[in-house]
């Protein structure tokens, strides 16, 4: 009877229509749970792929599908919502489609038992942001995320490790159920489901079709041609499948859109044409006080796709590298050919050998004796300085210590800074701000986590100082660390501190004076 109703709501039913079958399958089926609405809800219950994208506009159905799903087709469940007081919505949504409250346990940790067996686990991500990593040795054949732009991509990639089953036959899937981001944490939406939603995607995919993706040896996601194992460098790769389909707040039969447009229209912009359009890439407005404007880093990037290859005749001047020393966190180094940054490299390390694996990718990605700018904060970085010292000198390294005393103003000279790193991202802004005189010609590779971490850093005047916001509160805002932002701003820091290689042309792209301490170093030449 089910695949019989499953077929019917698969028709372009209206609103109305579909009011009359559910009195009429009511009447037959009085026992029935769930049934998704007609339309898109129908085709994300009834989709294969292994993770799917379901929403855009408000009042779609995006919970009932999580909830739906899980009562009908899984043993297992975990539903996560960012905030945990958010779950309660969710839990009161299940009781009204049990119309009953037997079995589900409320508390600080939600769950339900069907008279079946099935169980649906709740989790909320609290307010630091920091996933529930004891649930990584329960395999759960069902992963929905409610608002999944409010979480980062970190978070969402270790829950894929989660979704397993040894039931025999059992279909393992995620739903990431979700309105467009609003700020920058979900900003890794338009490139994890690009084929759907980016309108430059060389490839588009149609709303619902599926696509398989590996995630690579770099750890990006890459789309390939099938579901087939990849063989790539003696390592087997297997693809799942990924799709993107639209919620329409017109699809669901129980609201009424004129009343509840109204009530969005009260939401302030930008956020309010975003909702209303559903649009996952609709420009977001930046945030009061921003240190880098998306626009200027964008226009970064976008200079930096024109090219192939880094600009000729300008050899490599830095090396930036924030560290790591094991965890969850990357390693991160990008190369910097004066205005040209290449791509940032990012690699996992192990507590005990660190220094060494961050002097590996060192050598490797090293040319023109450039130097090398290592974050010394968080004390990481001291072992694979001394390591790097015996190579190469310390006159070819600078160490970066955020916490210092600043040694520079502000461009116009009227303020100081609370500390190095409200300097030297500062000084970064400066460089991209395109109404300096010649323009801003600064190029950066197109890395997400890069424009989320560069973006989301605020600031604020004290006095006669700049403070930029710590980055402890830049990591509680993106749930993750902002390294590869943080090794573009001190690749740029090192060479702005005048230390150029002897071998290197002077170009006079953005650079200062030295201060008197590193006038020993190098001396700036007028072009």
């Amino acid at each position: 009877m089910l695949d019989e109703i499953l077929a019917r709501l698969q028709q372009n039913l209206t609103p109305q229509q579909f009011l009359e079958l559910e009195k009429e399958v009511n009447e037959v089926l009085p026992d029935e749970v769930w049934y998704p609405n007609a339309g898109p809800q129908t085709d994300a219950y009834l989709s294969k792929a292994d993770i799917l994208l379901y929403g855009g506009q408000p009042g779609g159905g995006k919970s009932a599908l999580l909830l739906g799903c899980s009562l009908t087709q899984h043993q297992r469940s975990l539903i996560i919502r960012k905030q945990f007081t958010d779950l309660e919505a969710v839990v009161d949504g299940l009781q009204g489609i049990l119309k009953t409250s037997d079995g589900i346990v409320r508390g600080n940790r939600p769950k339900y038992k069907s008279p079946d067996g099935k169980i649906i686990s709740f989790q909320g991500m609290g307010s630091s942001g920091e996933l529930d990593t004891g649930k990584q040795g329960n395999a759960f054949d069902f992963i929905g995320v409610d608002e999944a732009a409010q979480l980062p991509e970190n978070d969402i990639r270790l829950m894929i490790g989660w979704n397993r089953t040894t039931v025999k036959g059992q279909r393992c899937r995620i739903i990431l159920a979700s309105n467009p981001p609003v700020n920058s944490t979900g900003d890794w939406l338009g490139t994890f489901f690009a084929p759907w939603l980016d309108p430059k995607y060389p490839n588009p995919a149609k709303f619902g079709e599926l696509r398989w993706f590996i995630f690579n040896s770099e750890g990006k996601s890459q789309e390939v041609a099938d579901k087939s194992v990849i063989t790539i460098d003696g390592v087997d790769y297997y693809p799942h499948s990924r799709t993107y389909i639209p919620a329409r707040l017109e699809d669901n039969p129980y609201l009424n859109p004129a009343d509840y447009k109204k009530n969005l229209q009260t939401i302030p912009e930008p956020f309010r044409s975003q909702l209303l359009s559903g649009n996952f890439l609709a420009a977001r407005e930046d945030q009061q006080n921003q240190v880098n404007p998306t626009a200027w880093v964008q226009a970064a990037i976008a200079r930096h796709e024109q090219r192939t290859i880094p600009p000729q005749g300008i050899p490599m001047c830095n090396i930036g590298l924030d560290c790591s020393a094991g965890g969850k966190d990357f390693a991160c180094l990008v190369t910097r050919y004066d205005h040209y940054f290449g791509k940032i490299v990012k690699f996992n390390t192990t507590q005990n050998d660190a220094g060494e694996e961050m002097l590996a990718e060192l050598i490797k990605n090293r040319r023109d004796r450039s130097h090398i700018t290592i974050d010394m904060g968080g004390g990481y970085g001291g072992s694979v300085w001394k390591m790097l010292k015996d190579s190469i000198g310390t006159e070819m390294m600078v160490a970066f210590r955020g916490g210092e005393t600043p040694s520079r103003r502000s461009s116009d000279g009227k303020l100081t800074f609370t500390n190095a790193r409200s300097q030297a991202y500062w000084e970064f802004r400066e460089a991209l701000n395109p109404e300096q005189d010649g323009g801003s010609h600064i190029e950066l590779p197109n890395d997400p986590r890069m424009l989320a971490g560069l973006t989301a850093p605020t600031f604020e005047i004290r006095g006669v100082k700049i403070q930029v916001e710590p980055k402890e509160k830049v990591k509680e805002k993106l749930g993750y660390s902002p390294d590869e932002a943080d090794a573009v701003v001190i690749a740029w820091w090192g060479g702005r501190k005048g230390l150029i290689p002897e071998t290197m042309p002077r170009f006079n792209f953005n650079y200062v004076r030295p201060t008197r301490m590193n006038d020993k170093y190098a001396e700036r030449r007028e072009l």
